[in-house]
């Protein structure tokens, strides 16, 4: 009989969207459906050679990394005892096959129905009637497109699920779902466009299924219905590489999406996300990549949470715009946050990328961070960075959890009075930018943090000890010679194999 050693649950694959009937079949035709998938990438070291990065797959990385199975033998899928490490695939497309089902493509209500009662015959396949064994019960659920809608139905529908099928879900993990629906040339697909049931993209068919409010404008929320930080969003920032439709999709999606699915839909409000530069899907998309795999079993099995927010003091205006503003001239400024966060030893991805030229910086406007007044928010709107999730036991020297986080704020341009100020103007300037070096290590107290500004120093140096505000959070200031001031506060935090905060 299986035992469970949390955090290593049941790894439950739910893939996405299959739009045709060819691609339904090459879909049933498959045992991984997608899961399997690797690449290849090449890059330039240090002396110059370009060499090739081989990514096997999510699923043999779990293997190979983290000991886990696939539960077929003998061409069937296993009946008896399976181990607590096994990876599952959710085979709802296996109905829409003339030779295996009935032809008929399910519902996403019914996809997630189907959800529920795979989770239940794992539950009794692995536990028997042992009610140690049953309590202990966990699976993660990891879903990609329009899976990951699959998998929010199971968890938000009262009519589909309870409370107690809802706690068998340890952690959630979506690569690349429109969690607020897909968007062609600015527009909603249509809830009347049922051919290749493409409205399941549609808000209003969304938050039927989704058990959200009728009429409700975005549909990106879990509704209270599943703990938010226990469900994590990787966004892909690359449409230039996806090649479905002919191309057709990334013209229609633009810039600013993963080629189908925009940037600003593929999350869930108040989840920790991850950003990176790939495609929906294909050979540069974000299942088969290092960088979703990173992120994946970090978030599934790491033990560590650290959180980023720029709080802005200061966002000087070039000599010339300041000088029109104290002539009482009318300025306008909005501003880039650029963002990416790397473990040390990470050679070939990042954690999480957002960048200007990509795309996916953050912007925020001068008078939602400096001038609420001239707003309606009673609080800044400081830019969330990143939140990046760690594992103590990857340390390969002493018991410091070290990573980078490469920082730069630029302004988008100025408007004086309205217009366009180009005058002495280069664009692209950087009001500031450096990588900081930050270690983190664990005392029974909690974590004592440092950072060091690599780009002038080091990384070697033990730099500076961070501020402490609480048990949880640090603070470290930032500025410029041009006058940019800021602070940049982290939340560190320790979690239990639950993905539960420590309180310490």
């Amino acid at each position: 009989m299986p035992y469970f050693e949390p955090p290593y649950f049941p790894v439950i694959y739910v893939r996405g969207y299959a739009m045709t009937s060819g691609e339904i079949a090459d879909t049933v035709a498959t045992p991984y459906m997608g899961f399997n998938l690797g690449a290849t990438k090449v890059r330039q070291t240090w002396d110059g050679k370009v060499v090739r990065h081989v990514f096997e797959s999510p699923l043999i990385r779990l293997m190979k990394d983290y000991g886990y199975r696939d539960i077929y033998a003998n061409g069937a899928e296993i009946a008896g005892d399976i181990p607590s490490r096994s990876v599952i695939i959710y085979r709802y497309y296996d109905t829409a096959d003339e030779d295996l089902g009935n032809g008929k493509v399910l519902s996403i209500p019914d996809a997630a129905r189907g959800l529920k009662d795979l989770i239940d015959r794992l539950r009794k396949q692995m536990c028997g009637n042992d009610a140690a064994l049953l309590k202990q019960f966990r699976v993660h659920l990891v879903a990609h497109s329009m899976g990951g809608l699959v998998v929010r139905s199971f968890l938000q529908n009262d009519k589909i699920s309870s409370a107690r099928d809802r706690a068998l879900v340890c952690k959630v993990f979506t690569y690349a779902t429109p969690h607020n629906g897909i968007e062609m040339a600015g527009m909603n697909v249509p809830a009347a466009f049922g051919l290749w049931d493409m409205n399941n993209f549609n808000r209003s068919k969304m938050a039927e299924y989704l058990g959200l409010p009728k009429g409700s404008e975005r549909v990106d929320t879990l509704g209270g219905k599943f703990d938010t930080q226990r469900f994590f969003c990787f966004v892909g920032t690359n449409h230039r590489d996806y090649t479905a439709a002919a191309g057709l999709s990334r013209k229609l999606a633009g810039e600013m999406s993963d080629g189908l699915v925009k940037i600003e839909n593929a999350t869930v409000d108040n989840a920790p996300r991850a950003f990176a530069y790939r495609s929906h899907s294909g050979h540069y998309g974000v299942v088969n990549s290092e960088e979703g795999y990173q992120n994946l079993v970090r978030f599934l099995f790491g033990d560590m949470r650290v959180d980023g927010v720029l709080e802005i003091e200061d966002l000087p205006l070039p000599p010339s715009v300041e000088k029109a503003r104290k002539n009482g001239k009318q300025i306008k400024a909005s501003y880039y946050f650029e963002a990416t966060v790397a473990p040390r030893g990470a050679l070939a991805y990042r954690l999480t990328e957002r960048r200007r030229d990509t795309y996916s910086a953050i912007l925020r406007g001068y008078d939602e961070l400096l001038k609420l007044e001239n707003t309606q928010r009673t609080t800044p709107r400081f830019p969330v960075l990143f939140s990046v999730f760690l594992d103590t036991r990857k340390i390969t020297a002493g018991k410091t959890v070290v990573f980078s986080l490469e920082l730069l704020v630029s302004s988008t341009g100025y408007t004086i009075d309205n217009k366009l100020w180009l005058d002495q103007h280069v664009e692209g300037e950087y009001l500031f930018r450096d990588t900081l070096t930050l270690r983190a290590t664990l005392t029974a107290e909690g974590f004592n943090l440092r950072y060091l500004r690599t780009d002038e120093n080091w990384s070697e140096s033990a730099g500076t000890m961070a501020e402490q505000r609480d048990n949880q959070s640090y603070a470290i200031p930032l500025s410029s010679d041009k006058g940019f001031k800021g602070t940049l506060v982290l939340g560190v935090a320790k979690l239990s194999p639950l993905g539960e905060a420590s309180k310490k």
